[in-house]
C-alpha cells in the first residue's frame, strides 16, 4: 500500500512529503511576495501622485483653509465677518466635550486606537456587502473624512478611477495621522466641515443654529450638529427638522451604546425639540452694517489713480489720495504682504480686526436714529405732505421736475443697468419701470410684501428721511458709534463718511475760532446790523437774518452764536477773510472743498459728518486735532499682531482759544437754538453744541460736545427737493438734535460705560469773563430762542 502511494521522481527515486509540497509553497510565496510588492509599489505610486493628485508634505503640514476675517468691538463683541466661506477657527480647548464624544461614537468609535485606517471597520463593511446588511455602516474614519474635506474628490466616471480615489484617501489619512495629533485632527475636522446655511466650521454653526459658541453647546445641540455630518443637505434643520431630529436621536443612542451617555439621560434628551435659534448670515444685517462696509472698502482699497475716477470726482480722488498717504489702514491689504509675498486677503486669511466701536454705544446710537425718525419725525413729515401736489416733493416742483427726477433715478438704478446691458431700448426700459411687480418694501414697522412698479417704488423710497450719526472720544480720536443711515438693507448709502451735505450754521464755529484767536472773548459786544461785502465782480452782497430780534443793538458774540445770527457772523468775517476760515476748517480736519466767499458762514459747502465730528473734537481736546480712528489693531488668525493704530494729531489752536470756543458752544445749549436739550430732554450737565439748517430746510444738523464725547448728526432726505416746508419742523433743533439727545440719555443711563457728566477743564491762566451781562435780559420766549436763523443764499 505504501509503495503504491509513494511518488517517484524522474530517476525513479521516491519523493518525500516535504519535497512534494515544496513547489506549491514556492509558487504560493512567490505570488504572495509579488502581491505584496505590487501593493507596496501601488501605494508608493499613490503616495507619490502617480495615480492622481496627492498633497505635498507642505500642503499636509499647512492645509489651505479659507478663514473669515472677524470684526470685534472695543468691548470684545463680534459684530461681523468678511468671508468667501463663513468659517472661523477654534482651538480644541474651545470645543464642547459633547461634540468630541458624539463624533467618535457616531463616526469612528476606534478613532483613538487606529492610525488613519480602521481595519475592523473595513471588515465590517466587507461583511455587510457580502450579506447585504446595510446597517453595517461605513468604513471611513474621521481622518479619512477629513482627507476628503481638505483635499476634495475629483469628479470621476470610471470605476477604476473611483477605486484609485479611495486608496488615495487612505494614504492621505495615514499621512495626516503622522503629521497631527488626534486632538489636532479632531479640531481640523470641526473647523473644516460645512454645516450649510453659510455656517462653515463649528464656530459659525454654533452661532447660526443656536446663537452660542462651540464650548457652550448643550449635549443635544452637539448631537444635532454631529448628526448633520452624515449628509448636511439631507439633515438640514431648517428644511427637514423632523428628519434632523431623528438623526440627532440616533447620535444620542450611539453615545449610549459606547457609554458616553446613560440610558436615563437619553430618555430625557430624545424628547427635547431641536431648539433652533437661527441667526441669518447676511452682511446687510446685524450691528453697525454701514461701519463694517466702510471698513471693508477702506482696508481693500487700491492706490488711487486719476484715470479710475470719473471727471466729476476730483474731490473724491483728492480725499482717497490723502487717505492712502496718511492713513496706514486705508488700503492696508494692498500695502502689506504675508510671508509668501502675497497681499493679505480679508475674505480668507482669518484676520481679526479690533475696532474702536463700543457695542453698547453703537446700539444706543442705532436705537436713537430709529426712535426719532421712525416714531416722530417721519410721521410729522408724512402729515405735512398729505395735501401736496406731488408728495413727497415740495410744492415748488412742477410735474416735469418730478418726472425728470424719477427718470434720473431710473438711469442710476441697477435694474436699468442690467436691462441696458442686455440691449433693451430706452422706451422698453421705461415700460418695464412702469409695470407693477412683486417686491418687498421698507416700512418703519418692518418689511412688507406688495405689488408696485419700480417707478412707484423709487418715489416711495424718496419720501423717507435719513440720518448720519457719529460719536467719538475727543482725547483719543476713537469712534464709539457710527450710523450711516436708518436701515442698511434699504438705504445703503453711507451718510457718515461717503455722503456730503450742506452744513448750514454748523460751519460758524470755524469763523468764531478766528475771532477768539485774535483776542476777542465771548462777552465782547458787536453791532447787530447788516454787513455788506463787495464781491469780486463789484456786486454788493448783504447778509440777512430770519428774525428782527435785537436788531440794531450791541450784542455779545456769545449771543450771536447761540442764536445763529447772520449779522454777527458777517461782522466777525469782516475782521478776517474767507480764506482764513477755509484754512482753519482744513486744519481742523475738513478735507472737503469750501469756497472762500463772503457767504461762507451760511454753510453752503458740502461736508461729511465724519469731518465735522473730527473738527469739533478739536475744541474739547484743548486745541489739538486728532484724526478719528476706527481700528485699534489687526491680528492674524494665530493672534500675531500685524498692525496697531497710532494717533495722528496736530495742534490747531492754543488751549485758551479752544476753551473759549467750548464756552461759546455751551451758550447755544444754555440759551440758544439747542435749549430744548435742557427743558425737553433733561440734559442739564455741561454741554456745548451747534444747530444747522440749510435753505428750504433740506438739511438739519446738530453737533454736540461734552468733555468725554463729541457727536454729530445730519438728517435729511435723498433729494434736497424733499423737505419740510417750515422752520418749526425743518430746523436742525427739531430734525437732528433729538437723535443726539436720545443717544446721550442712553449713554448716561448705562453706568458700565463710565461716561460722567463733568465740566470742561479750564486751562490755567484764563481769567476772561464768561458770564455775559445780557444773558439775563434775553427773552424767555422758547419759540424765539429756538428759531434758528435760516440761511439765505
Amino acid at each position: 500500500m505504501s509503495e503504491r502511494n509513494t511518488e517517484f521522481n524522474s530517476d525513479n527515486e521516491p519523493i518525500s512529503k516535504i519535497q512534494m509540497f515544496k513547489k506549491p509553497l514556492i509558487i504560493f510565496w512567490s505570488v504572495f511576495s509579488i502581491c505584496i510588492l505590487i501593493a507596496v509599489l501601488f501605494f508608493a505610486g499613490v503616495s507619490n501622485g502617480t495615480f492622481g493628485f496627492m498633497p505635498s508634505f507642505e500642503e499636509l503640514e499647512n492645509p489651505k483653509n479659507s478663514l473669515a476675517t472677524e470684526v470685534y468691538t472695543v468691548d470684545g463683541n463680534l459684530i461681523g465677518k468678511f468671508y468667501f466661506e463663513n468659517r472661523s477657527f477654534v482651538e480644541y480647548s474651545e470645543l464642547s466635550p459633547f461634540l468630541v464624544d458624539a463624533l467618535i461614537a457616531t463616526e469612528d468609535v476606534r478613532f483613538n486606537d487606529h492610525s488613519g485606517i480602521d481595519v475592523r471597520g473595513l471588515g465590517r463593511v466587507a461583511k455587510g456587502l457580502i450579506t447585504g446588511d446595510r446597517s453595517a455602516g461605513g468604513g471611513s474614519t474621521i481622518s479619512q473624512q477629513l482627507a476628503k474635506m481638505l483635499f476634495p474628490r475629483e469628479s470621476f466616471e470610471k470605476k477604476m478611477e473611483i477605486v484609485f480615489r479611495k486608496f488615495r484617501e487612505w494614504v492621505i489619512a495615514v499621512k495626516l495621522e503622522r503629521s497631527y495629533t488626534k486632538e489636532e485632527i479632531m479640531t481640523m475636522y470641526f473647523n473644516k466641515f460645512d454645516f450649510l446655511n453659510l455656517a462653515v466650521g463649528v464656530k459659525s454653526a454654533a452661532n447660526v443654529y443656536f446663537n452660542t459658541t462651540p464650548d457652550s453647546l448643550k449635549i443635544e445641540q452637539a448631537a444635532m450638529l454631529v448628526g448633520m455630518a452624515k449628509n448636511p443637505s439631507y439633515f438640514n434643520p431648517l428644511r427637514r427638522p423632523e428628519l434632523t431630529l431623528n438623526r440627532r436621536n440616533v447620535v444620542l443612542s450611539q453615545m449610549v451604546r459606547y457609554d458616553y451617555l446613560s440610558k436615563m439621560e437619553f430618555d430625557s434628551l430624545k424628547n427635547l425639540p431641536l431648539g433652533i435659534d437661527f441667526q441669518k448670515v447676511d452682511h446687510k444685517r446685524g450691528m453697525a452694517p454701514y461701519f463694517r462696509e466702510y471698513l471693508r472698502t477702506s482696508l481693500t482699497a487700491n492706490e488711487p489713480s486719476r484715470d479710475r475716477y470719473p471727471s466729476y470726482a476730483d474731490q473724491q480722488f483728492v480725499k482717497d489720495s490723502i487717505e492712502w498717504e496718511t492713513n496706514p489702514f486705508y488700503g492696508w491689504c494692498n500695502k502689506n504682504v504675508k510671508a509668501d509675498g502675497t497681499p493679505y486677503n480679508i475674505y480668507k486669511d482669518g484676520l481679526k480686526i479690533y475696532t474702536t466701536l463700543d457695542s453698547r454705544m453703537q446700539r444706543y446710537a442705532e436705537e436713537a436714529v430709529v426712535e426719532h425718525l421712525g416714531s416722530d419725525l417721519q410721521k410729522a413729515f408724512n402729515r405735512e405732505k398729505e395735501n401736496h401736489k406731488y408728495p413727497p416733493f415740495s410744492d415748488d416742483l412742477s410735474k416735469e421736475d418730478v418726472d425728470q427726477n424719477i427718470e434720473t433715478s431710473m438711469r442710476r438704478s441697477e435694474r436699468y443697468r442690467v436691462l441696458k446691458k442686455n440691449g433693451m431700448s430706452l422706451d422698453s426700459i421705461r415700460l418695464v419701470f412702469k409695470n407693477p411687480v412683486k417686491m418687498r418694501i421698507f416700512t418703519w414697522k418692518g418689511e412688507r410684501d406688495t405689488i408696485m412698479s419700480p417707478n412707484d417704488s423709487m418715489l416711495y423710497m424718496k419720501g423717507f428721511l435719513r440720518a448720519g450719526f457719529m460719536s467719538m472720544e475727543p482725547q483719543t480720536g476713537e469712534v464709539r458709534a457710527y450710523v450711516g443711515g436708518p436701515n442698511y438693507e434699504h438705504f445703503m448709502y453711507d451718510m457718515v463718511n461717503v455722503g456730503k451735505r450742506q452744513v448750514g450754521s454748523t460751519i460758524k464755529p470755524f469763523l468764531y475760532t478766528l475771532a477768539m484767536q485774535e483776542g476777542l472773548g465771548p462777552c465782547d459786544r458787536v453791532p447787530n446790523i447788516p454787513q455788506t461785502f463787495i464781491l469780486p465782480d463789484g456786486t454788493p452782497w448783504t447778509s440777512k437774518n430770519s428774525t428782527d430780534a435785537r436788531n440794531g443793538e450791541m450784542v455779545t458774540l456769545k449771543w450771536g452764536l447761540a442764536n445763529s445770527v447772520n449779522y454777527i457772523s458777517a461782522w466777525v468775517l469782516k475782521q478776517t477773510t474767507p480764506e482764513s476760515v477755509v484754512k482753519m476748517a482744513h486744519e481742523m480736519g475738513v478735507i472737503s472743498e469750501i469756497d472762500p466767499v463772503p457767504s461762507i458762514f451760511l454753510g453752503t459747502s458740502e461736508i461729511t459728518v465724519y469731518e465735522m465730528v473730527g473738527a469739533y473734537s478739536t475744541f474739547v481736546n484743548k486745541g489739538v486735532y486728532i484724526k478719528p480712528s476706527f481700528i485699534t489693531k489687526i491680528e492674524d488668525h494665530k493672534g500675531n499682531v500685524l498692525a496697531q493704530s497710532v494717533p495722528r494729531k496736530h495742534e490747531v489752536m492754543d488751549e485758551r482759544t479752544a476753551y473759549l470756543m467750548t464756552n461759546l458752544l455751551q451758550g447755544v445749549v444754555q440759551r440758544g437754538t439747542g435749549v430744548r436739550l435742557r427743558y425737553k430732554y433733561g440734559l442739564i450737565n455741561p454741554i456745548g453744541g451747534k444747530t444747522g439748517t440749510t435753505q428750504n430746510h433740506s438739511d438739519g444738523w446738530f453737533m454736540g460736545i461734552t468733555p468725554e464725547l463729541v457727536s454729530g448728526v445730519w438728517v435729511g432726505a435723498e433729494d434736497r427737493s424733499v423737505h419740510f416746508e417750515g422752520i418749526s419742523l425743518g430746523q436742525g433743533a427739531n430734525m437732528a438734535l433729538p437723535i443726539w439727545a436720545l443717544y446721550m440719555q442712553k449713554v448716561y443711563a448705562d453706568k458700565s460705560l463710565g461716561i460722567t457728566q463733568g465740566d470742561f477743564e479750564k486751562p490755567r491762566g484764563v481769567s476772561i469773563n464768561l458770564d455775559c451781562d445780557d444773558e439775563s435780559n434775553e427773552s424767555n420766549n422758547k419759540e424765539l430762542i429756538e428759531s434758528e436763523n435760516e440761511d439765505f443764499f
